[in-house]
C-alpha cells in the first residue's frame, strides 16, 4: 500500500538583502515589512503584506530584497501531489476512497495561473493565520497539519474562481482564453511591481508579450478599467501610505512614487482621497 504523502516545508526567515535564483515545488510566497521582488517566467511580481504570490511547481524563478529594515518572508512549499490528493478526497465517493486511500495519478497535476492575490480572500486569511500560529519554539506539528490541509482547500477554491474568470472571456478556444488572461496579468503584475518607474505604455504591453492596441482592449475587458487608471491609483496609494508613516517630504514623495508633477500629484491625490497631500500629513 503507498505510503502518504510528506507534508508541505515551512521557510520562515527574515533579512533585509537577499538575491536568489533557482527551481522550486509548487509554492506560496508572503511577506512581511517590506518588499520582495521576483522575476518568474516572463512575469514580474512584487510581494508585500497585502498579497502573496503563488508558483508553479518546476517553475524558474529569481528573487531580490533590497530593504533598510529586515523583511520576514513565509512561504509554503507543496510536494508534488499534495493538494491534488485532497482535490482528489473531495470529489471521490467515501467507498473508493476507502478502496484507494492513497491513489494519485501524476496525470492529474495541476497547473495553476502564476500571479498575485490579495491577502483579502479566504486564502490569505487561511496564510496569514498559519503564519501567526507558526512558531518554532511552541510548534505543534498536529495543528499545523490541519491548516495545511485547510490552506490547500483554499487554494483548490482559488483555482476555481480563477477558471470561472477566464471562461467570461469571450473567446472561442479555451487554450486562447488561458493564454490572454495569464499575459494580461503580466502586465498588470508589472505595473505593480514597478509602479514607481518611468513606465510607458509600449513598455507594459511588450512585458506582457501583447501589441499595445490588443492590451488596452483586454486590460479593460478584464478589469473593468485602463492601465493608466491603474498605474495612477498605485501610485496614489503608495504616496499616502509615505505620507503617514514617513517624514519625507510632500515634494519627495511624489517623485519617490513615480509622478514627474508636483501639481498634477496633488490635485490627482486630492480628487482621489478628498485631502491635499499635506492635509493628510497634518492629519497624521
Amino acid at each position: 500500500m503507498p505510503l502518504p504523502r510528506p507534508a508541505p516545508f515551512i521557510l520562515h526567515e527574515s533579512s533585509s538583502e537577499f538575491d536568489w535564483k533557482g527551481s522550486g515545488s509548487l509554492s506560496l510566497k508572503t511577506f512581511r515589512n517590506g518588499k520582495t521582488l521576483y522575476e518568474a517566467g516572463h512575469g514580474h511580481y512584487a510581494v508585500n503584506n497585502e498579497n502573496y504570490l503563488l508558483l508553479n511547481e518546476g517553475q524558474e524563478y529569481s528573487l531580490h530584497i533590497d530593504s533598510s529594515t529586515p523583511v520576514e518572508s513565509f512561504c509554503i512549499f507543496f510536494p508534488p501531489g499534495y493538494v491534488e490528493e485532497i482535490g482528489r478526497n473531495l470529489i471521490t465517493s467515501d467507498i473508493r476512497l476507502l478502496d484507494e486511500p492513497y491513489s494519485y495519478s501524476s496525470s492529474s497535476k495541476m497547473e495553476w495561473v502564476e500571479r498575485t492575490y490579495a491577502m483579502d480572500n479566504r486564502l490569505g486569511a487561511a496564510l496569514n493565520h498559519l503564519r501567526n500560529l507558526y512558531s518554532p519554539d511552541t510548534l505543534d506539528s498536529w495543528a499545523i497539519a490541519e491548516q495545511l490541509h485547510q490552506l490547500a482547500v483554499h487554494m483548490l477554491d482559488l483555482h476555481r474562481n480563477v477558471q470561472q474568470e477566464i471562461n467570461e472571456l469571450d473567446m472561442i478556444r479555451r487554450s486562447t482564453r488561458e493564454e490572454l488572461y495569464r499575459r494580461v496579468y503580466i502586465g498588470h503584475e508589472y505595473i505593480s511591481a514597478y509602479y514607481d518607474q518611468p513606465l510607458t505604455l509600449e513598455q507594459t504591453a511588450s512585458a506582457a508579450q501583447l501589441s499595445v492596441n490588443h492590451f488596452l482592449r483586454s486590460y479593460k475587458k478584464l478589469f473593468g478599467t485602463s492601465p493608466h487608471r491603474y498605474l495612477t491609483e498605485c501610485r496614489l496609494l503608495a504616496a499616502k501610505g509615505l505620507l503617514l508613516d514617513s517624514d519625507r517630504s510632500v515634494t519627495n514623495i511624489c517623485y519617490d512614487v513615480g509622478f514627474e508633477s508636483l501639481g498634477s500629484f496633488s490635485s490627482l491625490f486630492t480628487r482621489r482621497f478628498h485631502s491635499s497631500p499635506s492635509q493628510l500629513r497634518a492629519k497624521r
